[in-house]
């Protein structure tokens, strides 16, 4: 599940539409979902419009946080455990990600915290029942589940919030 719906306050324009290495970080984020060989769908707000080559998945939510793509996504996924990876993380490769999944009980996180994660979509009532509480931390209702630590390369858990951070990561692929 490809999370595209952030905010992207900081950033100044759609993260989805940022490129790096002459790809979109929303195009980045599907190919490296789909070297996993499952479903993918991607999460986000229709009402944005983003001009995005993929099939899009309506969050149906105003809100802008993690918690609605994960819940939207999970309603969505066939699968009974989902991978999450947000798009402004555009380093986290198909073995990081298949590790997630293979790691989940109720779901898997990284070191850093839930993004990106693996969730069993038998929490969903869970989760759902703290969106309609305006509980809306990710990090909040994990710690509520049995959810497996997975220890990543740092290196790969780079996150994109500004475009500071994707100049970075260009200068640092060069190298």
């Amino acid at each position: 599940m490809l999370l595209v719906g952030g905010a992207s306050r900081r950033f100044g324009s759609p993260k989805a539409l940022a490129l790096l290495d002459g790809e979109t970080l929303a195009e980045r984020g599907w190919r490296v979902l789909g070297e996993l060989g499952c479903e993918r769908l991607a999460v986000g707000k229709a009402a944005d419009a983003l001009p995005l080559p993929l099939p899009l998945v309506d969050d149906g939510s105003e809100l802008r946080a993690s918690l609605v793509g994960v819940v939207a996504g999970l309603r969505a996924a066939a699968g009974e455990v989902v991978v999450f990876l947000p798009v402004d993380a555009p380093l986290v490769d198909a073995p990081s990600l298949r590790a997630l999944a293979d790691a989940c009980r109720e779901a898997a996180v990284t070191q850093r915290g839930p993004l990106p994660g693996a969730f069993r979509r038998d929490v969903l009532p869970r989760l759902e029942r703290r969106l309609a509480a305006g509980e809306l931390r990710l990090r909040d209702a994990v710690a509520e589940l049995d959810a497996a630590v997975v220890e990543l390369d740092p290196a790969l858990l780079a996150n994109v919030n500004e475009p500071a951070d994707l100049d970075g990561l260009v200068r640092l692929r060069r190298r």
